[in-house]
């Protein structure tokens, strides 16, 4: 799993707890890897056999012009091999076509199943002598089954791409719990904690259960559940939550859950319920294919009864069986899997990983995207964005000394404090005496005087007063510190969740592509609006909770709209699985990952329409290659009928192989030209941005409804 950061600094690395119900998700996706697996076994297999069937078949001989091998037995060489392939390569579209039979709904699978049958029984007559010679297929039907062999393997790969968002969810809870007992502790696992017990939470350490505190006071990372940006300072008869991380100091916890009564597995339950009633989509490939079982068999049974009637029943069952076989979806069978085959290639190349086909075909008709503000709008972490110096002591000078005195600090905060004096090429001086107090601050001796920096209690404690600009920092939502020299207020320090850069790009080209741009998060009204007014977000939601989020998504669907939901923490997987297309960023946690049918490398934005671009592109290119593939039969299938055959021409099986192969070779080239999209976010902003019709929405936007 990737590492996390505590609010310590420190990378914890997120321990593996064992879940039932995860190991059902895992056997699910190995599911998928034994599919992909018997499919590329299947087609390697069979490619070696086709290559005697169709060198050995007498059909293929005369359209081609050689004479078949003169060899012992080699007039049995295709009949035989091609009755293996058959039975083995054929095996899945045969037993696909049967559930398809049983459920009631034909389609691909009976399709391919049906032709490769016609062709397996008239070749066996044709062979034995039974039918016309004409109706000798071993070619046809080898080159069919490798063909629908590879467009399954192909398609089964991508498919088993998924992971387990389950697994990762039981992987936030630590592997061990230090219970206490009398006057000691025991380590127990997480899973054998009872409802009372008490447990010890070491500084940096995860929470390993929901519970109260009963004694210690420390500031709480709770934004792996939550997605509040701050840690919050709880103490004494707080509750606290399973996954969530003690940044600062030690507690003593009561258990007051454990199991499937945690809000983790909430949690878990809201991803399950919400990926489950999202994984029904009918694939339009199965649509067509059902449209052409029936327009084939119709159009046989058809042909069938007028040229025995107005022919001879010979002519009938040559006819009757070509049309059959040439219905065959060859290049149907490529035309959406060879495509998301592609596209899948070229999106990782561009920083964009899918997991769900379903997810990408959805994307092109999104008109709502919701993001989460912590580390996807902004980059999830305090940076000082503001200095008030008092006095004569310069801004510089102030966030020096700020920084001496938080050096030796594992707090985030101080991390900052640290950071920007480093990015101002500030000179800090050495400090001495560090110490630290709980929801008060740090204090350190520099050049011989006391350093003092902290909140509003530091500021109690020494009886004075904040630094004037620190109302208009509070009302919007940042973190205010101050820094105290020898008992006396020097100056203040404004700390905020800092915007990405990339983020207002994003929304000004997801406006200009009439798109709906809304924000979500866990942080206060104060935090949210300050963000959304400056980035011009047609939405925001603040303080919303885990179970909420969902409710959002919900929400704005019930709206009608067709929604995208952008995040990166656990608090976003449920509404992740509920939305239309969840995208992770993928800098965050796995279990967003996992719940997520897209997947962005990068922590860009931008990167959101990178997804649209290829989504658009991939259904054009699925359009044109369904228009191909089933476009063929469409017009071959009436001329094999012998539709013009009043006017002296029917279509010859010859010519109806070369145009199926020909229409294959067609649909592989036009999936090909998706190679050329440049998904560089960077790119796919500056496009979306020059095909807009040049209306900047965004002062409109502004004053759009807050909610």
């Amino acid at each position: 799993m990737t590492p996390r950061h505590d609010r310590d600094g420190h990378v914890a690395t997120s321990r593996r707890a064992e879940d039932h119900e995860a190991h059902e998700a895992h056997e699910s996706h190995a599911g998928h890897a034994d599919h992909v697996a018997q499919f590329r076994k299947l087609f390697w297999v069979n490619l070696i056999i086709a290559v005697p069937v169709v060198a050995f078949s007498t059909m293929f001989a005369m359209l081609v012009g050689y004479q078949v091998p003169d060899v012992p037995g080699g007039r049995w060489i295709a009949p035989l091999l091609g009755t293996v392939m058959y039975a083995v390569g054929g095996r899945p579209f045969l037993t696909g076509a049967v559930s398809e039979i049983r459920s009631r709904k034909p389609g691909m699978m009976l399709l391919i199943g049906l032709a490769i049958t016609v062709a397996f029984l008239a070749s066996w007559g044709a062979s034995l002598g039974l039918l016309d010679h004409e109706l000798e297929f071993w070619w046809e039907l080898a080159l069919l089954i490798v063909i629908m062999l590879l467009g399954h393997w192909v398609e089964m790969r991508s498919l088993a791409q998924t992971t387990s968002a389950l697994d990762s969810l039981a992987a936030l809870l630590p592997d061990e719990a230090e219970k206490v007992e009398a006057d000691h502790t025991v380590t127990v696992s997480p899973a054998d904690l009872r409802v009372g017990d008490v447990v010890v939470i070491r500084p940096g350490g995860s929470v390993p259960a929901d519970g109260r505190i009963v004694e210690g006071r420390a500031d709480i990372d709770e934004s792996m559940v939550t997605g509040e940006s701050r840690s919050i300072a709880r103490g004494v008869g707080d509750a606290v939550t399973a996954g969530t991380v003690a940044t600062d100091s030690g507690l003593r916890v009561e258990v007051t859950a454990t199991g499937d009564d945690t809000t983790l597995a909430g949690i878990q339950r809201l991803v399950t319920e919400a990926q489950n009633s999202t994984s029904r989509a009918q694939r339009l490939a199965d649509r067509a294919a059902g449209w052409l079982f029936w327009f084939a068999l119709s159009t046989a049974a058809i042909t069938a009864t007028i040229w025995t009637t107005f022919g001879s029943p010979a002519a009938a069952v040559v006819r009757a069986i070509t049309v059959l076989v040439i219905a065959c979806p060859h290049a149907l069978g490529l035309a959406i899997p060879l495509v998301v085959s592609i596209a899948t290639e070229r999106a990782a190349r561009g920083g964009v990983l899918i997991k769900d086909r379903l997810a990408l075909e959805s994307m092109r008709t999104v008109d709502a995207v919701l993001f989460d503000k912590t580390g996807t709008l902004t980059k999830g972490e305090p940076t000082v964005t503001a200095i008030e110096s008092v006095g004569e002591v310069g801004d510089d000078a102030v966030l020096a000394l700020a920084a001496a005195a938080e050096t030796d600090s594992e707090h985030p905060l101080a991390h900052a404090i640290v950071r920007a004096a480093r990015d101002r090429g500030l000179s800090v001086p050495r400090a001495g005496g560090f110490s630290s107090s709980p929801a008060v601050g740090v204090t350190a001796s520099v050049d011989g005087r006391e350093i003092r920096v902290g909140g509003p209690r530091l500021l109690e404690q020494i009886g004075a007063d904040e630094v004037g600009t620190a109302a208009g920092w509070r009302e919007e939502g940042a973190i205010i510190l101050h820094v105290v020299r020898d008992g006396a207020v020097i100056g203040g320090l404004r700390l905020a969740d800092e915007i990405r850069p990339e983020s207002r790009e994003a929304v000004d080209a997801l406006h200009r592509l009439g798109i709906e741009v809304v924000m979500i998060t866990g942080d206060a009204e104060a935090v949210a609006r300050a963000v959304g007014d400056d980035l011009g977000i047609d939405r925001v939601f603040a303080g919303v909770r885990p179970e909420d989020k969902a409710a959002k998504v919900s929400g704005l669907q019930r709206e009608g709209k067709k929604v995208a939901m952008v995040g990166d923490g656990v608090n976003d997987a449920p509404a992740l699985a509920q939305s239309d297309v969840g995208i992770a960023i993928g800098a965050g946690t796995d279990v967003a990952i996992a719940s997520a049918g897209v997947i962005l490398a990068s922590s860009d934005p931008r990167s959101v329409l990178s997804v649209i671009e290829l989504s658009r592109a991939t259904y054009r290119k699925m359009k044109q290659n369904l228009w191909w593939g089933a476009g063929y039969n469409l017009i071959s299938v009436p001329l094999a009928a012998g539709v013009l055959a009043p006017v002296g021409f029917v279509l010859p099986m010859s010519v109806g192989a070369i145009l199926m192969s020909l229409s294959t070779v067609v649909v592989a080239l036009n999936a090909q030209l998706l190679r050329r999209i440049d998904l560089r976010p960077e790119a796919s902003s500056r496009a979306a941005l020059d095909r807009s019709s040049g209306v900047d929405r965004r002062a409109d936007n502004r004053s759009g409804v807050r909610q």
